[in-house]
């Protein structure tokens, strides 16, 4: 990780100490001195950074089981309010004392301590920020060992694959196995007792907890390869509560790592010229697999991503720039494309063997609604939403204040930014998204499949969040370089006051992000607390489906709310291998309004 950012501003010369201007030294003996203690900084840079990870990932998963210790009945709503409230007391004790240090380190120590506990205190709160929502999990499944959806709907199916994956059955079709392999394993190793299939079952719950929990620190350790803390911070831990799905949480977090892992690959592809061959090497081969893993965690914000990357990829070559250049960035882009594909492998061996035939049928509110609204999303589980009444219009032709606002501060990352790798990078991946979606989309009505399409929805609106934080950083920049110009010459006392106030005013913003994300966690989490209204299908179902189902001892859990739970289903197999409809099904449709919606009858009318 560095504290770089990779939008470019114009490289300061570097200017003589004052001592050196008085003495004469020459330059020669500082360059040597600055370099001695460059190397003596090195490891504890090093240090500092794993150190980082560390406080970032221990929090996300420590505050999970913390949070696990909160015992209320979540099936009742003053339960659920209860441990909601119990899970900010929670937080309230970790981010506090954290936020409190800080503060008091940027108001009264020097920068060798400021630093550190700039980056610590940032790596809390993107700990915090999916902690808070994997804990809020945890209160809505607790008493029951299932996790959310139970043995229904996608987890049902991924369960099917883990199970077949036990049973040497082979990948998952065009499904990324890495997850299915993952909850296979996990079953084996810690529920293997309860059986085959209840203990995938069980082990769902596990890795729904685990990977919600550490997807904050995840993007946030992602961004810190091309951001300084606050940056990366302010991106990452707002788009992870956001994003973060807890029925299927893997497949958001590798949206929010991949977009900056492929913006850190495109910096060093336009810098590998400059690298030693052995460096470049190495470097591409560790971005080719983190890709590649990546991919085998969930492929489909590669697909969207890709045309534009692979355009701008040809951009990034220097094509003009001598022999020796030229060879030395194609050797990079040449291992890392290799590097990818090795890992990814086994799924991209599936997708060309069943790639042409995988049909998504499957149409819900989102395939109903307005394709270009992209400022929300609402699922299969949309309780009195209808495409009727949701999204709901804004004041200016339907769109909201905070969609032009989210715009004109994108706006200004592409003004100011245009140059730097980083801002083409998300921008290209946003248009490549935005057109394939609508490619899809023009194209439904014709092949009675979605594709999926819908899920550009999250890739586009992150993409417009990343601009926005870019174009805050950006202008902010632009405004402390005229600051030191109007400054007097020297960098007397006025610059001292500035620099100060600016580590104030970070520690604050990290105070502000701490309470957004606590506020927006328990939003998140709220959310997927167990249905209490009759016949309302929202979110919360996957959590009640989830407290219907027999435990290991065939009972049913601790506050089901039903007298008879249903057993567990042991051929998940036969239901996921049901015959393709050539035509769409239209989820969340009365009867009566098929013809109107999906232009054909419903197949049980």
């Amino acid at each position: 990780m560095t504290d770089a950012t990779t939008c470019p501003t114009a490289a300061p010369q570097a200017e003589a100490p004052p001592a050196a201007r008085i003495t004469g030294t020459e330059p020669e003996t500082d360059a040597v001195t600055s370099a001695r203690a460059a190397g003596a900084r090195r490891p504890r840079r090093r240090a500092t950074a794993v150190a980082e990870a560390v406080v970032g990932l221990v929090t996300g998963v420590g505050f999970l089981l913390w949070a696990r210790s909160i015992d209320v009945n979540p099936l009742v709503r003053i339960g659920q309010v209860s441990g909601l409230a119990g899970l900010q007391l929670h937080a309230a004790v970790v981010a506090v004392p954290v936020l409190a240090v800080l503060l008091y380190v940027a108001h009264r120590a020097g920068p060798d301590r400021y630093r550190p506990a700039l980056r610590l205190g940032c790596a809390v709160i993107a700990g915090l920020s999916t902690g808070l929502v994997a804990g809020g999990i945890a209160v809505a499944l607790h008493g029951t060992p299932w996790g959310l959806g139970g043995q229904e709907g996608d987890p049902g199916n991924v369960m099917g694959m883990a199970d077949d994956m036990i049973r040497g059955q082979g990948l998952p079709g065009v499904y990324p196995p890495l997850f299915p392999a993952l909850l296979a394993v996990w079953a084996e190793l810690f529920h293997g007792s309860h059986g085959a299939v209840a203990g995938v079952g069980f082990a769902m719950q596990d890795l729904q907890l685990l990977c919600t929990a550490v997807a904050g620190p995840l993007a946030y350790l992602a961004w810190r390869l091309l951001l300084r803390p606050f940056w990366a911070l302010l991106i990452a831990a707002p788009a992870a509560v956001l994003f973060i799905d807890p029925i299927r949480p893997y497949s958001h977090s590798a949206m929010l790592v991949m977009v900056p892992l492929l913006a850190a690959c495109l910096r060093d592809l336009r810098r590998a010229h400059r690298l030693p061959t052995r460096t470049a090497v190495r470097r591409a081969v560790a971005y080719g697999s983190a890709m590649g893993v990546v991919f085998l965690w969930y492929s489909g914000w590669f697909v969207w991503a890709a045309p534009g990357v692979l355009v701008l990829s040809g951009f990034s070559i220097p094509w003009r720039a001598g022999t020796a250049r030229l060879r030395r960035t194609l050797l990079f882009l040449g291992v890392t494309v290799a590097s990818a594909a090795v890992v990814g492998a086994p799924l991209l061996y599936q997708l060309v063997r069943f790639g042409a035939t995988a049909k998504d049928r499957y149409a819900m509110i989102t395939v109903y609604a307005d394709p270009a609204y992209v400022m929300g999303w609402a699922s299969d589980r949309a309780g009195t939403q209808t495409y009727h009444n949701w999204p709901v219009g804004g004041e200016l032709a339907g769109q909201s204040a905070f969609t032009l606002l989210l715009l004109a501060a994108a706006a200004l990352a592409i003004g100011l930014g245009s140059g730097g790798v980083l801002v083409r990078t998300v921008a290209t991946v946003l248009v490549s998204s935005w057109l394939l979606r609508f490619w899809f989309a023009a194209q439904m009505e014709r092949t009675q499949a979605v594709q999926l399409y819908p899920r550009t929805t999250w890739i586009i609106m992150y993409c417009l969040i990343v601009l926005a934080v870019l174009g805050l950083m950006l202008a902010v920049r632009r405004a402390a370089a005229w600051s030191r110009t109007l400054s007097r010459p020297g960098g007397g006392p006025a610059t001292g006051r500035n620099l100060l106030a600016v580590r104030r005013v970070t520690a604050a913003g990290v105070c502000a992000i701490a309470l957004f994300t606590a506020m927006a966690g328990s939003w998140s989490a709220n959310r997927y607390m167990p249905t209490t209204a009759s016949g309302v299908l929202d979110m919360g179902l996957d959590a009640w489906r989830a407290h219907v189902l027999k435990d290991a001892t065939g009972q049913c859990p601790r506050y089901s709310p039903v007298a008879t739970c249903a057993g567990v289903n042991q051929d998940l197999t036969a239901r996921r291998e049901a015959s393709d409809d050539p035509a769409l099904w239209c989820a969340g449709v009365p009867a009566a309004e098929w013809p109107v919606t999906c232009g054909r009858r419903a197949p049980w009318a």
